[in-house]
């Protein structure tokens, strides 16, 4: 068991603007056996800190075969599945935002995070005692 795995990856995205079809940007992907659950999603945008989502690996999973989630993160399948576009949207207070992503480099990540941590055994990669340690220092 490594906690301290991580697969990282940079993605070509293509965010969808209605009036002026797509512009094309990267995503940096983070996966890591210390937060077994979690996918984090960046974006840089000028020269400040990059913009991060949090949101969880099942929910990517799931929305390879399916629409999936219902809150700030929905993912979807295009609908002809002989496109190799997975659809993403992000929404917040400041905005919402649609991308179209490759369908087999989103996949070719996952499988690289069941290589660190299998599906199904997150909960055995969590110490338990670091996470209570953490809730009681933040209470």
């Amino acid at each position: 068991m490594n906690r301290s795995a991580t697969v990282a990856a940079e993605v070509g995205l293509r965010l969808v603007v209605p009036e002026h079809g797509g512009v094309p940007l990267t995503a940096g992907l983070c996966y890591r056996g210390d937060d077994p659950y979690a996918i984090r999603m960046s974006f840089h945008v000028g020269m400040d800190d990059p913009v991060e989502w949090l949101f969880a690996r099942e929910l990517l999973i799931a929305g390879l075969q399916a629409p999936a989630g219902d809150g700030d993160v929905r993912v979807w399948p295009a609908p002809a599945r002989d496109q190799d576009v997975l659809n993403i949207s992000l929404s917040s207070p400041f905005g919402h935002a649609h991308f179209e992503a490759s369908l087999a480099a989103l996949s070719e990540f996952l499988v690289r995070t069941f290589e660190v941590v299998p599906s199904g055994r997150e909960c055995d990669f969590i110490d338990i005692e670091d996470e209570l340690r953490d809730l009681h220092r933040w209470a």
